[in-house]
């Protein structure tokens, strides 16, 4: 039995496909299958149900599949105390990220941080905050950046920045004649929103819930990006809210019409994510000072009210 074999068949329970679990090892699908082969061969058992389509783990198999899980995370534990004791910052790692925040906060910590590390080999998936969740436990991702609190078990948050929200309202429309916001001013009915599935959706929803405001159950216009909304604004159909680092990208006419809200102002909790006991707290710890670093001159607020991500929060 070799560490290798483990990682191979932790692969294919992953995901439950030979050919597939032998790209993410890096060999080919005929070495990945005679390594297992092997293994059960040792072991006197069948590890997987060959006949399911996909691929499904016998009784015996889940049983070994948890402890092959262990063994694999306490030898990669002993290279990463090696590495901390060594002072040393490198290897590869996975880094998730919410799609509302990936246009704002990469050009701002990126360039300085491959720069400050040129040894880790930064590896970046964009997803929703479910399935950000889903693929931290799973262990397919290293750490992920996500609004917050998101009250999951087993996994640690570190809080980077809080990030307000802004109003973004055409001339003509009533409330620009205010320069300054209140969430009690906002009309539902008039509110432009990202479509379902974006925490900061779940955010706004969640303001107008706490000032006791009647939701419509749906939305005439729901949109994936920030920046059609923005467009929809200039055109006249209704108000919307941006976080304040997509504000600040706008062209110096559309930041007019920008609005703020009174302190303390309603905004999002940015963190980075871990699971407990994580492998590559070096990274972890060299990523967080980093993102830390470049947010604090760009989002120099601390009079918020943190609103909560999470959908259908009371």
């Amino acid at each position: 039995m070799t560490i290798t074999q483990l990682q191979y068949i932790i692969a294919v329970a992953t995901y439950r496909n030979f050919t597939l679990a032998a790209e993410k090892c890096f060999v080919t699908q005929p070495t990945l299958s005679m390594q297992i082969q092997k293994l059960e061969e040792e072991l006197g058992v069948e590890l997987f149900d060959r006949t399911k389509k996909p691929i499904g783990l016998t009784k015996a198999g889940e049983k070994i599949i948890v402890q092959a899980e262990k063994i694999v995370t306490e030898v990669s534990r002993i290279k990463d105390i090696i590495d901390i004791e060594k002072g040393f910052v490198g290897g590869v790692f996975t880094l998730g990220i919410i799609p509302t925040v990936t246009p704002t906060l990469l050009p701002l910590f990126l360039p300085h941080f491959i720069t400050q590390y040129p040894n880790v080999q930064l590896h970046i998936q964009e997803h929703h905050t479910e399935s950000l969740i889903d693929l931290l436990k799973e262990g397919v991702l290293d750490a992920a950046i996500a609004a917050t609190p998101l009250e999951e078990e087993g996994l640690a948050e570190k809080p980077m920045y809080y990030e307000p929200f802004v109003g973004y309202v055409a001339p003509e429309h009533p409330l620009c004649a205010h320069t300054t916001w209140h969430p009690s001013m906002l009309d539902t009915e008039d509110l432009l929103l990202l479509e379902d599935g974006h925490c900061f959706r779940n955010g706004i929803l969640n303001l107008c819930r706490n000032k006791n405001q009647a939701v419509p159950p749906s939305f005439s216009i729901e949109i994936g990006s920030f920046d059609t909304l923005v467009q929809l604004v200039d055109n006249s159909m209704g108000i919307t809210l941006l976080p304040y680092l997509t504000g600040k990208r706008l062209t110096p006419s559309q930041q007019s019409r920008l609005r703020h809200f009174n302190a303390p102002q309603p905004a999002r909790e940015i963190s980075l994510i871990h699971r407990k006991n994580a492998l590559k707290e070096q990274i972890i710890d060299a990523l967080h000072q980093s993102i830390r670093s470049a947010v604090s001159s760009a989002v120099p607020f601390n009079d918020v009210q943190i609103i909560s991500p999470l959908k259908n929060k009371k």
